[in-house]
Order: structure tokens, then sequence, then C-alpha cells
């Protein structure tokens, strides 16, 4: 399930060999794909034993190249390149907990070899699997291909080599002999498997084609009294592919101390789509595939979709919670219709605040507290709470601390005279820091009039790098509106959010300013005539973190008659 895979890479890498520390037999199924890994991680059995119930599961995952390739349309002799492997590799390690064995076929050349083992080393995978062929390699269980050996000496090197390159002490690098696969006997995958113990394998893969595992199974019983004449033992892997009928129970007895199934996965889901394809052909229909399909709802379970849709209805519950706070109070600086405030200005038959109210009620946002005061018997919005100033002349600032009961749980601030896409709401929701104001990254690219005070930012420049820099909050460090034009870096739209903190922060030095501060207060002749943005900087001057989310498009104010004029001409 989608967010399941969530695992620290070098946590990951040693759990193999912890595993093999803890059980007899370790079990490895191979995946191809996301999907595949999916089922591999999380498919499992209830067991009743001697011992009660027992949950039986795979231990591992196996990444074949055989299965990477079939699932790509291409033949298993090396031809994938290691970055497409290693592609496949990370979407399986993206989306499990469990250790992953690859196959990496003959390993190629030193170079190659190096550079495959470094990556999977930073992917967290726990062992690659390498084969004793020449390269490029032919796939082993091919009854008619002509399977080469590489000499015995030049691949034990190979195996040194790629010890010293390993960065952690539990990666584990396995000899898959394939002696018996070119038609050799046990002997020769005995003198074989000596040659990489004694060259510091980490454990030996023994391989066959054959339907019966009495090869397999006389090499198991001579390893280990090879094992004991070297006086130390490592493990001993099969893959019984052909020979399937044998047991797990029997292949631990003779000493096998992992089992890999290598492409029952895929081999059986190329069946089933077949199938499926030919009922369909055969009916012009798909109701006759229902009983070989999982229902959609499955996949959506298996590949988180159902999680996030859970997340969805739990954000939007909480999106419901959150509450609008709109200062409408002052007399505009331009009167663009007499006697009216901006916000109840009709553009196209509805006013700018009922179009704010429709994005808002859109995102599910119901608690609307509007603050009025200039011409306040013209406001006529229903379903919202009024609160009416008479003094609309002071500074916003203080306008809105008429609402100052409703802030200290949190709440969202949008000045009265700006248009905006529910996109731009959307993102300010999904910002975690305690204050978020909405800032407009295109703002050094307009032309603006010389007449129109902007509130500007500078921004501190922290690159934050494969993030989206919409929702990514970075540092505010000043705001005014007396910034220079050509230091601004971005300019602030009129809506920001308050988190419980946030809120409780700036009633706190807002009550501060107000018994205790005299003369000019940022750009404001007196703390009587600030803005909010006089208070914004007040807050960064005392250490208190403002941060913004970036946007370029969906927002637009109304300051003057050509505002409007756009506004009636592109808003439908």
């Amino acid at each position: 399930m989608f967010g399941q895979g969530r695992i620290k890479a070098e946590d990951r890498v040693g759990k193999l060999s912890q595993l093999l520390r803890e059980k007899k037999l370790i079990r490895v199924i191979e995946a191809h794909n996301g999907i595949s890994a999916l089922i591999a991680n999380n498919v499992n059995l209830d067991s009743h034993t001697d011992r009660g119930k027992e949950i039986i599961e795979f231990d591992a995952i196996w990444a074949s190249g055989l299965t990477d390739s079939a699932s790509k349309g291409l033949p298993d002799t090396e031809l994938v390149s290691l970055d497409s492997r290693l592609n496949t590799i990370e979407q399986i390690a993206n989306i499990t907990t469990k250790p992953i064995i690859v196959d990496g076929d003959t390993g190629r050349d030193q170079e190659s070899l190096e550079y495959f083992i470094t990556k999977l080393e930073r992917l967290g995978v726990s062992s690659v699997i390498i084969e004793d062929k020449t390269f490029p390699k032919r796939n082993s269980l091919d009854p008619d291909a002509i399977q080469n050996l590489e000499n015995s000496k030049v691949f034990a090197s190979k195996i040194r080599w790629g010890k010293t390159v390993l960065l952690s002490k539990e990666f584990m690098i396995l000899a898959r002999i394939e002696s018996l696969i070119a038609g050799k006997d046990v002997s020769d995958a005995l003198v074989r498997a000596k040659e990489y113990l004694l060259n510091g394998v980490d454990g030996i893969v023994i391989h066959s084609k054959e339907r019966d595992p009495s090869n397999v199974l006389k090499f198991a019983v001579e390893y280990n009294k090879l094992c004991e004449e070297l006086e130390f033992r490592k493990p001993l892997i099969c893959i019984p592919t052909t020979y399937n009928t044998i047991t797990e129970k029997e292949l631990e007895r003779y000493g096998f101390n992992i089992v890999i199934y290598a492409n029952q996965l895929l081999r059986s889901a190329v069946k089933v789509m077949e199938d499926v394809s030919k009922t369909i052909l055969h009916n012009g229909r798909a109701f006759e595939t229902d009983p070989f399909c999982v229902s959609t709802k499955k996949i959506f379970d298996m590949v988180g979709f159902t999680l996030i849709k859970q997340r969805d209805i739990e954000r939007s519950l909480e999106q419901s919670k959150s509450k609008v706070i709109i200062p409408a109070a002052g007399e505009p600086k331009k009167q663009i219709i007499k006697d009216t405030p901006t916000s109840i200005l009709d553009i196209n038959g509805k006013s700018v605040l009922q179009r704010q109210l429709d994005v808002i009620n859109m995102i599910g946002i119901t608690d609307i507290k509007i603050i009025r005061g200039y011409e306040k018997d013209k406001f006529n919005v229903n379903r919202v709470n009024y609160y009416d100033v008479d003094n609309y002349k002071k500074g916003g600032l203080h306008s809105l601390f008429k609402a100052k009961e409703e802030m200290s749980d949190g709440f969202i601030l949008i000045f009265s005279d700006i248009l905006f896409d529910e996109a731009i709401i959307n993102n300010l929701l999904r910002a975690e820091t305690n204050i978020t104001l909405v800032a407009d990254a295109s703002f050094p690219f307009h032309r603006h009039e010389q007449e129109k005070e902007l509130d500007l930012i500078i921004g501190k420049q922290i690159h934050h790098y494969r993030v989206p820099s919409l929702i990514t909050p970075k540092e505010v460090s000043f705001i005014d509106k007396k910034i220079s034009k050509d230091l601004a870096t971005h300019e602030f739209i009129g809506i920001a959010k308050f988190s419980s903190i946030g809120a409780q922060s700036l009633i706190s030095v807002y009550e501060d300013c107000s018994k205790n501060h005299r003369g000019n207060f940022h750009s404001a002749k007196h703390f009587e005539n600030a803005s909010i943005t006089d208070m914004l900087q007040e807050m960064i001057d005392r250490d208190y973190k403002i941060h913004y989310i970036e946007t370029n498009k969906g927002w637009m104010e109304i300051h003057n008659e050509k505002d409007y004029k756009m506004a009636k001409k592109i808003i439908h």
C-alpha cells in the first residue's frame, strides 16, 4: 500500500544478512514492476501448525533480469541498460520494505560492476547475484542456447573487485554457478564454488534447468562437505524453476538457506492477460472476464488510492473547520464608483465579495467573517458574520482586530479588493508554517503604475531543490510598501494563513504595540495608522518567522478603474 515502503536505505541493506542469522530458510519471490512488488511485499497466508497460528509470507524480493527484460518486451541477453534496470529496482524499493536481491547477470566488466553495486547500495538493496558466464549471457533456461562459462579465476577476480568497492559490510555478493546449465557435472561446480569461496563471495547459488533436482541435491551434499573442509560456511541458494516439485522442507534438509521463486509472477500474469484478451475477443464484451479480474477497489487499495481518498476526506473536514476573515471596512483610495466599497463593485452580475465567497465555499470553507465600515449598509451578502467598524479611517490593521475573538484558533486573511482562483487557497491550506503569505513570484517581470502602492517582499534566497515551489514555504526577510521595486523579489497579494500559534503570536505583538509603541511604525506615521504589512514586519523584527508560498497567476487586485474594466473583461 502507498506509504508502506518507508525505510532508510542504510537500514534495509543489512536485512538479508539479519534474516540469515534468524531463519533456517528464506523464501524469495520475483518482482518486475511496482504492482508485482506490492504483491511480493504484502501477500501472506494464515497457517495452523503444531506451534499454533502462523503467518506465512515471502521474506525477500528478487529483482529478476529475465522478468525485467520480458516486462519491457526485450530478450534476456543483458540488452537492457544498467540504468533501466536500476529504474525498475528503484520502483520496487520505493514501495516495499523487505530485503531485495538483484539479478546482476554476468556483472559485465569491472567498471560496470562497480557502478551497479554502488547504485544498488544507495537504493538499500541487500544483495546482488552474479553468474559465472561470459558477457553477454544467454538465459539459463533456454534449452537450445549455447552457454559459455567464464574462466573461474577471472570470475573470482571479479568477485574480489566487487568486494573492494563496497561501502557496506552487510551488502552481499553471491555467485551463481552455471556448471549444470552449461552441461558440466557437479565436480566442476564444486571446483568453482571453492574458488569463489576462497575469494570472498558471500554465498553460492547452484543453478539447474533439469526437471530432476538430483544434481542440485548432490551438489548441496558435497557443498556441505566442502565447507567443513574450509572450516567456514556461506549461504547456499537455489532457484527451483524447472525442478518445482521439490518442497521447501526438503531443500532445508539438504542445507539450502535461500529459495528463489524467480519468474512465477510474470509468467502467471502473461497467461491471465492472454486468457482475458481472448475472452473479450470471443464474446465481444468484457463481462465474461470478471472471474479473472480483481476489482478496481482492490487495485485502489493496493496502490494507495483509497488512502489518498481518505486523506482528501480528512483534509476536506479540516478545511471546513477553517475560518476566513475579510477586512472590508476601509474607504477605497481610488473611488471607482462613487460611495461604493471596492468589495461590492459589480463584476458581470456578482460583486467582488460574492466572487470571493464562491471560491471559498467551493473549497469547503463556510465560516466567514466580514469586517465592514465604509458604506456598511451596502453589504448584502448572506450566510456570513459581520463585524462593524465605526472609525474605519484608522489603519486596516485595527479594522482586522475588530474580529480578534475569531482569531485565536487560526484563520485565513483575505483582502477585500482581490479576485483569486481556488488553487491559491488550496496550496495555502497545505502549508504547515505558522504564518504563511501568498506572494506573486512574477512581480519583477510586470510593469507597475507609479501611483500604485504594492506590498512588496524581499525573500530569503534559499534554494529548495526537487520540491514544488508553489507549495514550499520560504522565509520573508522584509515586507513593506516602501521597498524598492528593484530590490523586491515578490509581491504580497493580500492572502495569508495564520495557524493557532501564528494567530496568538499576532495578537500578542499587536496588544504589546497598542500599549507601548510611540512614534513611527514602519511605513505608518503612527501605530494608529498601521497596516497589516506593518505588523508583519514588526513580527519579523521580533524574530517571528513569516513564510510565503509562491504564485504567478490566478489572482488580480481591483485597485483603480483600469483594474475594474480589466476584471469585467476577463471574468465571466
